[in-house]
């Protein structure tokens, strides 16, 4: 039992130093509340510890009995604090932070009195029946209060992380509320003097009796730490994708951004800020796809029906890579044919899945498949300006 608890509290205390010292700055909203709430878990895992207990316990008998419960009160008051704070706006979530910290002193003021009443009655039957009565009506409260935001918010959050992590957080206060369900039914048990727990029988599994007193909070604490911390470290892996594709797409429209701004110098809108695109993909990314796109409104004039309707006998332009194909032999014509100042007869019109694309990322993805047809199968203008053949058909 030593290994568990002292490794939970070692991990949250770590975890607890990470959100306070490593976060930078400025930091997140939430930030202090959550790592209090780490910090008041290690604590009280850590007075879970025989070896702690049991040296606390020899300055003052039972008060790791208190330590873990002030902690585990103090961790519930800090994961409602944290969900008040990410749902509501910040005078509303201070205001009710304040009337919930209150009723914590309140709690942790009472108990603490009847414990140390406790002390001089040698054990007080009525005395701590009292103090589990603020104890499980504070931790119980808590539990009901983050459980219903964190419900409310999962239903609502579009990030997906956001919302698998406080479906996560709910599923760990079922654990919390089967914790304070057990402690309910000692505090009956106590006042009715049923007999039906015998508080002398100390745990030294996580089975049998112990499922309740031990590893149903030690479950709640798992699942709401890891539930509230996954947005968190799904973020930073999320952004790295990102620039990943950014870096990437970046490089892949290279080929038909060269054709265009070699033809049409006036689409680049200005240096680049920086030589390193991963230092600035996500500026360099969009400032690419918005000079393309001006090239390609600068080709209409020279986007000709005839390789249009040639290139479609030859493709399945129903589908986005086929339609991207035939985007590709018309821009590729349409250089050439710009080059060569030769007006087609017929104009053929903008693309349809061009024009569907509604936002930068549809934009990116559209014009990713237009270079890569672009770079396959329609080539790059020769140097006598005439286009290269594509597939089965040539551009006359």
């Amino acid at each position: 039992m030593n290994y568990v608890f002292l490794g939970m509290s070692l991990l949250l205390a770590a975890a607890s130093g990470y959100w306070v010292f490593g976060r930078g700055t400025p930091r997140p909203t939430g930030t202090w509340a959550m790592g209090g709430l780490l910090g008041a878990f290690a604590l009280a895992f850590a007075s879970y510890a025989p070896l702690i207990e049991n040296a606390v316990e020899a300055l003052v008998p039972h008060i790791a009995r208190l330590l873990s419960n002030c902690a585990s009160l103090g961790a519930a008051a800090a994961v409602v604090a944290v969900i008040l704070q990410l749902n509501l706006d910040p005078a509303e979530a201070r205001r009710l932070i304040r009337v919930r910290l209150a009723l914590l002193v309140t709690a942790v003021a009472g108990m603490t009195l009847l414990f140390t009443y406790e002390q001089f009655t040698n054990r007080s039957p009525q005395a701590y029946a009292l103090y589990l009565l603020l104890y499980i009506s504070y931790l119980g409260f808590a539990v009901i209060d983050f459980l219903v935001q964190a419900v409310r918010q999962s239903a609502s959050t579009r990030r997906g992380s956001v919302r698998i992590g406080l479906r996560v957080a709910a599923t760990g206060c079922v654990f919390a509320l089967i914790y304070v369900a057990y402690k309910t039914t000692r505090l009956v048990d106590l006042g009715l003097g049923l007999g039906l727990i015998d508080s002398t029988v100390e745990c030294s599994t996580l089975v049998g009796r112990c499922a309740f007193s031990v590893t149903a909070p030690a479950l709640a604490v798992l699942l709401i730490c890891l539930g509230l911390t996954l947005p968190t470290v799904a973020y930073p892996i999320s952004q790295a994708r990102r620039r990943r594709w950014e870096v990437q797409s970046f490089e892949a429209l290279d080929p038909l951004w060269q054709d265009l701004s070699t033809a049409m110098p006036h689409i680049i809108l200005s240096p680049a800020r920086t030589e390193d695109v991963s230092t600035d993909s996500d500026f360099l990314l969009q400032r690419r796809v918005i000079e393309i796109s001006d090239g390609v409104l600068a080709l209409r004039p020279y986007r000709s029906r005839e390789v249009q309707e040639a290139v479609q006998d030859t493709v399945d332009a129903g589908t986005a890579h086929g339609a991207a194909t035939v985007e590709a032999a018309i821009l590729r014509a349409a250089l050439a044919d710009r080059k060569a100042g030769r007006v087609p007869d017929n104009v053929a019109p903008r693309s349809a899945e061009a024009a569907s694309r509604k936002d930068l990322q549809g934009d990116t993805e559209w014009l990713l498949l237009v270079a890569s047809a672009y770079a396959r199968h329609a080539g790059r203008v020769a140097d006598d300006g005439r286009p290269e053949p594509v597939g089965a058909w040539d551009h006359d």
